[in-house]
């Protein structure tokens, strides 16, 4: 089982490698096109340039602006909160709607990874704007989980087997009854978001204990979300929790 897990690991590893195209834009920027896509199923781009000693990684304010665009406000408090947890969690920063960081040659690789899944995860944690829905999934499952009286730890980071920094939502700790249990809300349920899931929980799950389990609340509020994500997730042993069937996984969770 490791040797198969090690495997599927090191091809993910030489998917992101073949699948980076890198772009010259002027004597100062390059474009990297990495192959993680947005809501609109484009792929995602960065920039970088010197600086320093170092380099800059931004995304151009890429992300920020489609949302707005898109009718997502991010005026509000409670927003903005969730925001800059989800950004210090991946050691990024917001300058001028840009989300940023800064890095030396030696890390250049784990910085690059931590923008993408910031990119990622502000992208899926706004994603429905106010015209289809009246509040975030994140907090729908963070309100659910205190009306059931589930403990939790909210933004929990892991680093993976690669190296990778990965960050969880919501962690309930060890119980006499149950192992640790990691709660992953994935707000848009398509091929992208199951494969992203799957290599953060396989690149994180050998430096948790044995009995760690990872759960997924899938949001159905809108679509029904397809067999084949269901299969796929069970197949990497992470349990699917379509939202309207939430009810069901609140003993396991809450022992």
């Amino acid at each position: 089982m490791k040797e198969e897990i090690q495997k599927l690991i090191d091809e993910y590893t030489r998917w992101l490698k073949d699948k980076t195209v890198l772009k010259q834009v002027n004597n100062q920027w390059v474009e990297i096109t990495a192959p993680h896509l947005d809501r609109h199923n484009d792929y995602l781009q960065i920039y970088v340039k010197k600086d320093g000693n170092g380099y800059l990684l931004t995304d151009d304010s890429y992300i920020i602006n489609d949302l707005i665009s898109s009718g997502c406000s991010l005026e509000s408090p409670k927003r903005q909160a969730l925001l800059k947890m989800t950004l210090a969690g991946f050691g990024v920063q917001l300058e001028d709607d840009q989300i940023m960081v800064h890095t030396t040659p030696e890390k250049f690789s784990l910085r690059k990874h931590n923008i993408i899944q910031a990119m990622l995860a502000v992208n899926d944690l706004f994603y429905l704007a106010s015209p289809y829905v009246s509040s975030l999934f994140y907090e729908d499952v963070a309100t659910w989980l205190d009306l059931a009286n589930i403990r939790y730890t909210p933004k929990v980071k892991f680093t993976g087997k690669s190296g990778y920094d990965h960050m969880f939502n919501f962690v309930i700790p060890k119980s006499r009854q149950q192992p640790e249990r990691i709660v992953q809300d994935v707000n848009n349920p398509k091929k992208e978001a199951v494969e992203a899931l799957v290599f953060k929980w396989l690149d994180t799950r050998e430096t948790r204990t044995p009995e760690s389990k990872l759960y997924a609340f899938l949001n159905d509020s809108n679509s029904n979300v397809s067999q084949s994500v269901i299969d796929a997730f069970r197949n990497y042993e992470v349990e699917p929790v379509p939202w309207s069937e939430r009810e069901n996984s609140r003993k396991a969770l809450a022992a």
